[in-house]
């Protein structure tokens, strides 16, 4: 799960395209609610209701054949390959083929991606605007 979350959309649809995922359909539409914030304080730490707030909850509901059902909340498009990776990988009949030619190019992109970075030698003495340092005298 952490190298599909750490993936892009596109790379990991690329890679879907290898694969022959099952038709599927959507279970259930997104839904808009509230819900019940709660919160801790004092040194008991009893919770208390802090108030309500808005959501909105896109889920991600599909069956395919065999009876693989998989419902999850992802929050883009990402969100929901992502979750259909993961409903995959705990069908037997799909496992090995997501985990070969989806998990696997994505795991060793990521590591060449990161090690490439690691190899680049840091710019000493740059401004960054990012971050401000102050100094206090005395």
């Amino acid at each position: 799960m952490a190298v599909l979350a750490h993936s892009d959309a596109a790379g990991i649809a690329s890679r879907l395209e290898a694969i022959a995922v099952p038709v599927y359909e959507n279970l259930r539409e997104p839904e808009n609610g509230l819900v019940m914030v709660r919160g801790r304080i004092g040194g008991d730490g009893a919770p208390f209701n802090l108030g309500e707030a808005t959501s909105h909850a896109p889920p991600f509901g599909f069956r395919a054949r065999g009876g693989l059902r998989l419902h999850a909340w992802p929050r883009s498009a990402e969100g929901a390959m992502i979750a259909l990776c993961d409903a995959l990988v705990q069908s037997d009949e799909f496992a090995d083929a997501v985990e070969s030619k989806v998990i696997a190019p994505l795991r060793t992109q990521m590591i060449s991606e990161r090690s490439e970075r690691l190899r680049k030698p840091r710019r000493r003495g740059s401004i960054s605007t990012r971050w401000c340092a102050v100094r206090a005298e005395r």
